[in-house]
């Protein structure tokens, strides 16, 4: 009988560990930005990703039913059906006649889903943000939060922003990770503030994520909390240069 405690147990602890994939990608509303037509493609950003075979991934720039996307498109749904993948949409602006904003594509069901608004400071005019965030179990008995965030252009805003994304994420129970556009190098405020709370998939050689065409600045990023360990196994930004103005990134993490 102990025998077969002890081996139950170990079995358990081996479904607990897992490696994932994860990617970060800033769509520029699926409109490739050599095409100054305004042109929208869906399966560009589609094949990015499946080629990169990510379990969970971050998008940015994201149109639901505006006019100059489609007014019958929503553009997470459908980029969840070109990968396979189970989608959350969070609104940032109404846009267009329809929405615009962010979301994230799962390998694995949706369990919990939250849109959290990321203010503006008092008295300070800008876009409003938000925080797409899902809960999944990437392995039986292991269960995470990924989330998808933009952040805004001015560094007292996105400062603010930060923290309230650590504020609200910071401490969960469950491992947390968050990617997207931070809109901020390595060395500014406001990654410096994210570093006190999440561990960067990359430090100090995060590599340029813009423009497409002969990158020269880093502001794209994963990070992620500790309550489990948690390690960076591989870190990649992906030379496509045709899809979006930002080029995406993929970490593979281990969950412990």
């Amino acid at each position: 009988m102990l025998f077969f405690v002890m081996a139950c147990s170990q079995s358990v602890i081996s479904q607990s560990s897992v490696n994932l994939k994860v990617m970060a990608y800033n769509v520029h509303h699926c409109n490739p930005p050599s095409r100054t037509d305004g042109y929208i493609d869906l399966p560009a950003i589609a094949k990015v990703i499946n080629d990169a075979k990510p379990d969970l991934v971050a998008l940015q720039e994201i149109d639901v039913n505006t006019e100059r996307s489609g007014k019958e498109i929503n553009q997470a749904r459908e980029l969840g059906k070109m990968t396979g993948m189970h989608f959350f949409f969070a609104k940032g602006i109404d846009f267009q006649g329809g929405e615009y904003g962010i979301a994230v594509l799962s390998r694995f069901p949706i369990i919990e889903a939250v849109a959290y608004p990321l203010p503006l400071p008092e008295g300070v005019t800008g876009e409003p943000r938000t925080v797409a965030a899902i809960k999944v179990e990437v392995a039986k008995g292991l269960p995470i939060w990924f989330a998808s965030t933009h952040l805004d252009l001015k560094e007292e805003t996105r400062v603010f922003q930060a923290e309230k994304i650590i504020n609200r994420f910071g401490k969960l129970p469950e491992p947390f990770i968050i990617a997207g556009d931070f809109n901020a190098v390595p060395n500014s405020r406001v990654i410096s503030l994210l570093d006190g709370t999440f561990t960067r998939t990359c430090l100090d050689d995060c590599g340029p994520t813009i423009p497409n065409v002969n990158p020269r600045k880093t502001i794209d990023y994963i990070m992620y909390t500790q309550p489990r360990r948690l390690r960076t196994l591989k870190m990649e930004v992906i030379q496509e240069s045709y899809a979006s103005d930002h080029l995406p990134i993929v970490a593979e993490i281990k969950v412990d």
